[in-house]
């Protein structure tokens, strides 16, 4: 009876230990050795307020909130009397600036050449005439023919003619040699500030349209025309929407795994069934704590590294903030260099 109940004991350990692998083996059979990881996060909200750079009255406000614009897209505009007057008085001053800076340049004019040519001329012709008359006068005083009195006029009259002589033909040499360079440096400096001011006329002038930096939706119209705006009150509110991507957090033991450019698959419980392609765009360098509106399963007072994985959303259905579930395969290989990541969606 002992060897029989121990054969017993020993058929039913055999019996049982074999079912466990059985049924071990048979349950795991379907499972994958490396599910893929999981992070939850959100699609991330970018916002930028957008003002005027000058002070104004609203004359147009071409959008309302949800209207869908493009980079470069006029949003709003500011009265433009005042500044279109500021660019015509720049223009005027930049002109005449202009006009004294080439006449320093070109210098006298040939007829003006000759007018001094014959100035002078005619003094030279003048001073010979009065030194005759003196050179009689002198001669008649002598003779006591003439008073002093009209010896000492002919005298002052041919000085006077020696120095009209004179003076003219500087004038004469000045138009000859040209204007100072110093004066044309001062010249030209004045037509240069007065283009630079010019310059700031119409840069303000552009300024007065509003337009969109980027691709985006308007969230709220903050001002409506007749407002006065100013730098400091923005007049729209803005949401980037591209690109787009997911904010998650990724735990210490996932940086083994994670890296920058490797595919990535996005699911949202508004499109069940639907996985949209992404991949890794950014890892933060530091850590920090979990924030509190991240439904992750992990321990949130752990330290976590910030993620960036963008999203390829063609049909625009993700909406900023949504949350998501972000699937990355663990032997998943960086995106090769100049494919396009949106080409071949990823499945988790």
């Amino acid at each position: 009876m002992p060897k029989t109940a121990l054969r017993l004991a020993l058929l039913a350990l055999v019996l049982g230990g074999g079912g466990y692998f059985w049924l071990h083996f048979h349950s795991t059979a379907g499972q994958a050795p490396n599910p893929p990881l999981v992070f939850y996060g959100n699609i991330d909200l970018r916002q930028v307020d957008l003002a005027f750079n000058d002070a104004g009255r609203i004359s147009t406000l071409a959008v309302q909130a949800g209207d869908r614009v493009q980079a470069g897209q006029a949003i709003a505009t500011l009265d433009t009397r005042r500044f279109d007057a500021a660019v015509a008085a720049a223009k005027a001053q930049r002109d005449a600036a202009q006009a004294v800076y080439e006449k320093l340049v070109q210098g006298s004019r040939p007829e003006e050449i000759d007018r001094l040519r014959a100035v002078v001329a005619a003094d030279e012709a003048q001073l010979a005439l009065k030194q005759r008359t003196a050179q009689r006068i002198d001669t008649l005083a002598a003779q006591k023919l003439a008073s002093p009195q009209d010896r000492d006029a002919a005298r002052t009259e041919r000085a006077a003619a020696a120095a009209q002589l004179k003076a003219d033909q500087a004038a004469l040499q000045l138009a000859l040699i040209g204007n100072r360079p110093e004066d044309i440096a001062a010249a030209k400096a004045a037509v240069e500030a007065a283009t630079a001011a010019l310059r700031s006329a119409d840069i303000a002038r552009h300024d007065a349209q509003l337009t969109a930096p980027a691709v985006g939706i308007v969230r709220n119209r903050l001002l409506e025309p007749g407002d006065m705006a100013s730098p400091a009150q923005p007049v729209i509110s803005l949401a980037l929407t591209d690109p787009r991507w997911a904010r998650i957090y990724l735990n210490e033991p996932a940086l083994g795994w994670v890296r920058e450019g490797v595919p990535a698959t996005i699911s949202s419980d508004s499109f069940p069934g639907k996985p949209f392609a992404g991949w890794v765009g950014f890892i933060s360098p530091t850590a920090e704590f979990t924030p509190k509106t991240v439904e992750s399963p992990s321990v949130r007072t752990a330290l976590v590294y910030q993620a960036r994985v963008y999203v390829c959303d063609p049909h625009d259905e993700l909406r900023l903030g949504m949350p998501v579930t972000v699937h990355i395969a663990r032997d998943a290989q960086p995106v090769a260099h100049g494919a396009d990541p949106c080409a071949q969606p990823s499945h988790p």
